[in-house]
Order: C-alpha cells, then structure tokens, then sequence
C-alpha cells in the first residue's frame, strides 16, 4: 500500500489530518525537527511547502514564511536534504506543495528523479492547471510520484472530469481567494464530495481556511479529512525556532477533532 493511501486507511474511520509547513521556515534543522513533532502529535501526512518569490496561491502568512525561508538562503536542493533527514527517522507520507516554476527551472526529469530517491509522495502545483499536467505526469509515473489534484469550488462542470483521473487523494479547496485562516467556510462541501465519490474512490481532504477543531472536525466529517497550513506557519512564525512545544499541542488537539469527527 502506498504511503498516501495508508494515510487514509490506517485510522478506524479513516479521518487524515494534513499539516502544512514553509521548508527552511525558520531553518533547514528546525523543519525537519517540526515534521517529526507533528508526526508524533498525529498528523497523518505532511505538504511541505517550496518557497517561491510569487505564491499566488497563498495569503500573507505564508507568503511571508517563504520571503523568510528564501531570505535565509533555502534553495530546492536543501530542501530535498531535508526530506532525507526526515526519512532517516520516518516514513510518513510527504507531499511537496510548489509553483509550476521551480519545477520547470529545476528540470521535470531532474526534479521527479530527486523526489523519488528522496521519498516524496506526491506533488501539488496550484498553478498547473488541470489541462496542462501532461506536461510533468509522464515524469511523475514513472518515478511513482503523485500529482495531487485540486478542486475549487468554481470547478462544478470539471468535478467529475478531475477526480476521475485524480491519483493520490484529492485537495478540495474549501474558499475562494488564497490560503489564510477564516471564521467561517460556507462552501457546500458535501456535495462537491458527493459529486467526486460518484466517480472515484480516491480520498479527498479540504484545505484553505481551516484553524479550529471544530472547523477541522466539520470538513473531516463530510470528507475524508482536514488540511492545515496557514495556522502553523503562524504558529511557527510566533515561536521561531521554539516552535516545538506549541505545534504539538496544536497538531494533538486538531487529530482529535479529526478522530473524534
């Protein structure tokens, strides 16, 4: 069984918690330190984000975590180092979440080579759309490395399209706009769930705007779990290189939620 899936499947009710961290924010040693606490506090699998000088996708709080990671000099080849020190110690599934750019620039076969031999378990490229991920997924299979579809809720007619050829489990994004922490989410996640269940058995978790336990616990509830990122980056800007302690608890409370959903 493939990391990814047993991320889902090893729970009894099948609920992941995904936690999302800026690689190199604050450090190359304090990122792979942060993945192995969250593992230990019950995240179920772990997006690192590559810092990119123009990530559309996200809002200030980790648009600020890659000015600082790239500030400190973090380059894609640390951050590969960084996945073997994690993989030293853990086989927890890691998806990279980076800009069509980097990839390109570093080379499809050269990136997707790197990934395989380092231990990463999918990719998500927010802006790649769907139309044009034939460009690097002959590279991805071949190396065993899934592409992560996303799902928007502007995406209705494309749904099904999408999720049928989705592979690895499927980021459903729970509000317009970009990443950041919201009060409330008003999306009608369940049917876009319902609507992806229809045509595939491929898990999907939602992310964008997810803070709180009883948020977390609501999307797990009508999906197949919850996706975290800009409340710990935050919590890690805060604590800098004490960040530890903070992000355990943090990650414990939310798994709960998750397991308890």
């Amino acid at each position: 069984m493939n990391r990814i899936r047993n991320a889902f499947e090893k729970n009894t009710n099948k609920k992941a918690f995904i936690a999302f961290l800026t690689a190199g924010d604050p450090s190359k040693e304090k990122t792979v330190e942060y993945i192995l606490e969250m593992e230990k506090a019950g995240a179920d699998l772990i997006e690192i984000g590559i810092p990119f000088s123009d990530p559309i996708a996200e809002g200030p709080v980790i648009q600020e975590a890659n000015i600082r990671a790239l500030g400190a000099g973090i380059t894609v080849d640390d951050i590969f180092d960084i996945v073997k020190k994690v993989r030293e110690k853990s086989e927890i599934p890691l998806v990279f979440l980076t800009y069509a750019n980097p990839v390109y620039h570093y080379g499809y076969e050269s990136f997707l080579t790197m990934c395989a031999e380092c231990g990463i378990d999918g990719l998500i490229i927010p802006d790649m759309p769907f139309e044009e991920r034939d460009e690097i997924l002959p590279y991805a299979n071949d190396h065993g490395v899934d592409i992560i579809s996303l799902i928007a809720p502007t995406s209705e007619e494309r749904i099904k399209m999408i999720a049928k050829n989705a592979s690895g489990f499927i980021y459903i994004v729970s509000s317009l706009g970009v990443t950041g922490i919201r009060e409330n989410i008003n999306t009608d996640i369940g049917s876009i769930v319902s609507t992806v269940k229809s045509v595939t058995d491929v898990p999907c978790a939602v992310g964008f705007g997810i803070s709180t336990p009883c948020q977390a616990a609501h999307m797990a509830s009508v999906s197949d779990g919850a996706i975290v990122g800009s409340a710990i980056v935050k919590i890690i800007a805060e604590h800098g290189s004490n960040a530890a302690q903070p992000l355990r608890e943090y990650v414990k409370d939310m798994k709960k939620a998750v397991s308890n959903c």
